[in-house]
């Protein structure tokens, strides 16, 4: 099979030879022990957003953090019934697998999913042109109402406030997993919340007895 030329992959291949030399070949020790098994100590539930790659804003190595990633950095509420779940599949892993420590949703500035919820634009789209994105993002249909109350739903304060819900949001659904719930009690697992600020590159963590987003120094 011959494999078709694009400008696309041949900026991925070219990054790929830059990090067999620079990032994999220094540190074959490293890989080698990563080829044995992983044991990360952190979950990042971040946004598919290609601006805010967790492994580069937190700058880890490979095997530090286990990452998934989806519209708006969403966690869904536990739902013991049949069906694809991959974010649920994923948690179970991290928790009572991998035994993660720390669990971190990270949502963001700019965050076209957030955007979606607030104006609603998308409410009665079709699977496949908008559908699935809509019926992804009605999880924030509750934390919706208040700030476009408020805020109405458009300009960046109203986005603002719905980005950092979303975070909220997720957090209050990880909590009903039973696992997680567990872990919480037990001293075992710690959740926390962040926001990145595409624009200023600052890191902001929720500080969730006040409610509020603080920067990190």
């Amino acid at each position: 099979m011959t494999i078709a030329p694009s400008p696309e992959l041949d900026h991925l291949i070219e990054g790929y030879r830059r990090f067999r030399e620079t990032g994999w070949t220094p540190r074959r020790d490293r890989w080698a022990q990563l080829g044995e098994g992983q044991q990360p100590e952190t979950m990042i539930i971040a946004c598919s957003d290609s601006r805010v790659d967790p492994a580069q804003i937190f700058d880890v190595d490979p095997g530090e953090m286990f990452v998934v990633r989806n519209v708006a950095a969403l966690v869904p509420p536990f739902e013991p019934v049949a069906g694809h779940h991959g974010v649920s599949a994923a948690l179970e892993f991290a928790v009572q697998v991998l035994k993660v420590k720390e669990l971190i949703v990270m949502g963001h500035g700019m965050c076209g999913g957030c955007r979606a919820a607030l104006t609603d634009e998308l409410r009665d789209a079709e699977p496949g042109e908008g559908g699935f994105i809509a019926d992804w993002i009605a999880m924030l249909d509750e934390a919706r109402g208040p700030i476009a109350d408020e805020l109405g739903t458009t300009g960046r304060a109203a986005e603002r406030a719905m980005e950092e819900a979303a975070v909220k949001v997720s957090l209050a659904n990880l909590r009903s997993f039973p696992c997680i719930r567990r872990g919480e009690r037990e001293g075992t697992l710690r959740l926390r919340g962040a926001y990145f600020a595409i624009s200023d590159g600052v890191l902001h963590l929720l500080d969730e007895g006040g409610g509020v987003f603080e920067p990190v120094a």
